[in-house]
């Protein structure tokens, strides 16, 4: 039942990205804008998901086969090293393995907060037109913006996930928290990783 619950929230996140508020009349929203604003939402439900879990509950696991709490946010820092390393064209800097390594909730957040520095340039410097120019990847080429919206993607469905850890060691998810304040949610800019509650 835990690991039927954690499927669905991460569905459910997958959805609210992709039905994202349309901005208001008028205003014109280009494709790295929206990849920027979806970013900077998912790092700050991520990174306040992060600090919210315990020392004690770092290997907590709501079901026996699924990843540790620390262990999902080592899973979506070692995605982001992958994704963003096809952006930046260069060979992918992380060698470690970071489910294996980063089991504590020292290492977990930091590992989230240097995937996120190494990310951050990759979004930042986007726009329009270089989301358009291809880079190498596995024998062929893809638009850059294509790992990027893997990245959105994929932390949307973790989020989705965390917040379900969350939830069973009774704490409330960031984003639900940062709607009820007018940050988050699917009324705001970043809308993906943000229902009204989670």
């Amino acid at each position: 039942m835990k690991r039927v619950c954690c499927v669905i929230a991460g569905l459910l996140l997958a959805v609210t990205a992709a039905s994202a508020q349309a901005p208001p009349a008028g205003q014109k929203v280009g494709v790295a804008a929206r990849l920027q604003q979806a970013y900077a939402q998912l790092k700050t439900n991520l990174t306040q998901a992060a600090d919210k879990m315990t020392e004690a509950d770092a290997s907590f696991k709501p079901a026996p086969e699924i990843r540790a709490f620390a262990g999902q946010f080592a899973h979506v820092a070692q995605f982001h090293y992958l994704f963003c390393s096809q952006v930046k064209g260069g060979t992918n800097p992380n060698t470690a393995n970071l489910e294996q390594t980063a089991t504590t909730k020292a290492d977990a957040v930091k590992a989230l907060a240097d995937s996120f520095t190494y990310c951050d340039d990759a979004f930042s410097t986007l726009t329009d037109e270089s989301a358009a120019q291809f880079v190498a990847n596995r024998g062929g080429e893809q638009a850059k913006a294509v790992p990027l919206i893997n990245l959105i993607a994929h932390d949307n469905e973790e989020y989705g996930i965390i917040t379900v850890y969350l939830r069973l060691k009774s704490m409330v998810p960031p984003s639900t928290e940062n709607a009820g304040r007018g940050r988050g949610g699917r009324g705001s800019p970043g809308g993906g990783g943000g229902r009204g509650r989670e």
